[in-house]
This record gives C-alpha cells, sequence and structure tokens, in this order.
C-alpha cells in the first residue's frame, strides 16, 4: 500500500502553510474518502511541478531571454482614438 499523507504531512513535504493547502483543495490532486483528504507521493510531485517557475532572465535563467525582435512593430499603424467631446468634423 502506498503512503498517504495528511494536510500537515503535505504542507512539510511542500514546504507551504496548511492553510494554503486547505485553500486550495480544489484545484489540487488529492484523494479523499469520507471527510479524510490524504495526498499520494504522485500528488506531492503534480502539486509541485503545476506550481514550478523557472527564472526566464537573470543569472538563473535556465532558457536564455528572446532576442528582441527585429524590423518595424506589427502595430505600428493603429493610431490612437480622438479625445472625447472632439467633433467630427466632415466636409
Amino acid at each position: 500500500m502506498k503512503p498517504r499523507h495528511t494536510y500537515p504531512e503535505a504542507a512539510a513535504i511542500l514546504r507551504v502553510e496548511e492553510s494554503w493547502l486547505r485553500r486550495h483543495i480544489k484545484q489540487l490532486p488529492h484523494s479523499k474518502k469520507g471527510r479524510r483528504i490524504t495526498f499520494s507521493d504522485e500528488d506531492l510531485d503534480r502539486i509541485d511541478a503545476l506550481f514550478h517557475h523557472e527564472p526566464t532572465s537573470g543569472p538563473l535563467a535556465v532558457v536564455p531571454a528572446a532576442p528582441a525582435p527585429s524590423g518595424p512593430h506589427p502595430l505600428r499603424h493603429l493610431r490612437p482614438l480622438p479625445p472625447r467631446g472632439a467633433a467630427v468634423r466632415t466636409g
């Protein structure tokens, strides 16, 4: 039988507050039998993967930042609207 973790055990493994787990339980993988909620090791791995973010810039970035696009900006043809209340004159 696979080990099951309670809220306090899962919070300690994930290094989060127990209240965070309770607040977000609807979005997190877990098992529920009656009113008892438990987390398997696979559930904890999935939770970690769901909320894992890698830096995209700086010295710890795994992937270098994308180079700035060359050429004209794709929205350069857009112009701002006239101010509110400005009368549009025709002819």
